[in-house]
């Protein structure tokens, strides 16, 4: 190999098997030579591929980070490389490397980790190591520690979450943030995270190739299911990083889907989300396994013979679509006939609007002593819930709860959700409440108000109720109350759900704003106590 390579100034290498026989030989350039592409899947958990490859290196290199990507990618038994002497062609030291199980105590210990190992370097003729006793003791290694089940949790995705940016990295770091709780939210395992800052988003695989290998490796030692992007991909870069990780490819509006999916009580509910994600995932329903509709809609065109079994399911998407237009149409009309019955009531109406998670439906069940669900989950609210209550005017008062709003909400849940999000419109006030101790608190603010003004319900009165004031200094809220007013221009009261006694303050607010804007107020009486009744309505 060493005379070959010297006297045609390129790489060549041999995969050999466990026999000892040489299975393909390869012919490289004077840098670098290409493996075949085997594709992981074939290869069981708790075994190497059977082969392994023995390559010359011609500009005295040790082993080079791409022989040790395609030594993890391919899940080779070892890759040697032999350097060969420049004047004479001669074999020199040979390196070798091999993969390594790992049993480390925590996935951050293990993503730092080193996936292989070095053995030590020397000249052919003097090579010891015997290879079948090694590498049969580190498969039997790997089979021990998938029988404990270490790396598995029943029912459970485990994922590897990944942000790509062309700006600040602190944004991209709190952006990571949010994708980690809605993950978390989705019951999903978080195995580790990856942040590129690039000159310019790939087309193709929106990661660097060098970033992309490093991912591979990762998901690979690290056992993950799935990769979440915290970004919108397109339909061909999803079924690019499809192919080339052979994993489930998401991004940030398929996860928040997925959430949404999860968490629909109500028939309406369950039908918003499920045309919600038709139509995300229409466009992006094309032949192949890989696909990301066939990952997440039970394979709908991911098996079908060709063309016309294509087509066939993209028509029978469209008119599911059009059927389930239909029917939350229908709902639509009915809810704004039950709008229109307490409107006739001439009760003012409230809604609790905000980021998710916030706290509104804690609000809620403290201001109506209300049993609603509420949970430290992101979206644990969708389906819209309305209480009486009476405010310290002795006034009483229509309050919604309603679903939580977040940063880049996908268009088409926006669209599919409009029928339940026209129950802000009808509002006299909107109560934004706000979690005062999250770091990005501000960006909520702004996020939630951009949605607001897209849906054409900015120019209703609003209070912003900064919830979880208990977790700062009185310092910390006055600051963040100024800067508030000055964003906004609008009032802010400090509250605390969950201890019942800090609303006052808030519900007063209420009170103040709806005797302006609600034209059928009368004169108040004030009470020294907050009334509530917490009637169905």
């Amino acid at each position: 190999m060493s005379e070959i390579s010297h006297e045609t100034g390129r790489q060549v290498g041999v995969l050999i098997n466990r026999k000892g026989q040489v299975e393909y030989v390869m012919v490289g350039t004077a840098k670098g030579i290409e493996l075949p592409d085997f594709g992981r899947a074939r290869v069981s958990e708790d075994r190497f591929r059977g082969l392994r490859c023995v390559h010359t290196h011609l500009l005295g290199e040790k082993l080079t980070q791409d022989d040790l990507t395609d030594l993890a990618l391919l899940r080779l038994d070892l890759m040697s490389i032999i350097q060969v002497d420049r004047k004479d062609g001669l074999p020199g030291l040979v390196y070798s490397a091999h993969l390594v199980p790992t049993a480390a105590e925590s996935l951050e210990a293990e993503a730092q980790s080193l996936p292989y190992e070095y053995l030590e370097p020397n000249v052919a003729s003097q090579l010891d190591t015997n290879f079948i006793q090694l590498i049969n003791s580190l498969e039997d290694e790997m089979a021990r520690i998938r029988l404990t089940g270490r790396n598995r949790q029943t029912g459970r995705d485990r994922a590897i979450l990944v942000g790509v940016t062309t700006g600040d990295q602190d944004i991209a770091a709190e952006s990571i943030a949010e994708l980690k709780e809605l993950s978390e939210s989705a019951d999903v395992v978080i195995l580790d995270t990856i942040i590129q800052r690039r000159p310019k988003i790939d087309p193709k695989t929106v990661l660097g190739k060098g970033k992309l290998d490093e991912l591979l490796i990762r998901s690979m030692r690290l056992g993950a299911d799935i990769i979440i992007f915290d970004t919108e991909l397109s339909p061909a870069q999803v079924r690019s990083l499809s192919d080339a990780t052979e994993l489930k490819v998401i991004d940030r509006p398929q996860l928040i889907l997925d959430i949404f999916a999860q968490r629909a009580q109500s028939r309406e509910g369950k039908l918003q989300v499920e045309l919600a994600q038709l139509k995300y995932l229409l466009p992006r329903l094309v032949i192949g396994q890989n696909s990301a509709f066939s990952r997440l809609a039970g394979g709908i065109g991911g098996r079908g013979p060709g063309e016309t079994k294509l087509e066939t399911d993209r028509r029978r998407v469209r008119d599911r679509i059009a059927n389930l237009e239909k029917q939350v149409d229908n709902l639509g009309f009915q809810r704004q006939e039950r709008r229109k019955k307490r409107v006739q009531k001439h009760l003012p109406i409230i809604s609790l609007v905000g980021y998710t998670n916030a706290g509104k439906s804690t609000l809620l069940n403290q201001l109506t002593q209300s049993d609603v669900y509420a949970e430290k989950k992101m979206f644990a609210t969708l389906d819209p819930t309305s209480r009486r209550l009476r405010l310290p005017y002795d006034q009483e008062v229509i309050i919604n709860d309603t679903v939580g709003f977040i940063r880049d909400l996908p268009d088409a849940l926006v669209s599919a959700f409009r029928a339940t999000l026209e129950e802000i419109a009808d509002s006299n006030l909107l109560v934004h409440v706000v979690d005062a101790s999250n770091p990005r608190v501000l960006q909520q603010i702004a996020s939630v108000n951009k949605i607001l003004s897209d849906l054409e319900f900015n120019e209703i009165p609003q209070l912003i109720v900064l919830n979880k004031a208990d977790l700062l200094t009185r310092d910390v809220i006055e600051q963040l109350t100024r800067q508030i007013s000055l964003d906004s221009g609008l009032t802010s009261v400090a509250i605390s759900a969950i201890a019942r006694e800090t609303l006052r303050p808030m519900v007063e607010a209420v009170g103040e704003i709806i005797k302006e804007v609600y034209t059928g107020a009368e004169e108040p009486t004030f009470e020294e106590d907050i009334a509530l009744v917490a009637n169905h309505e």
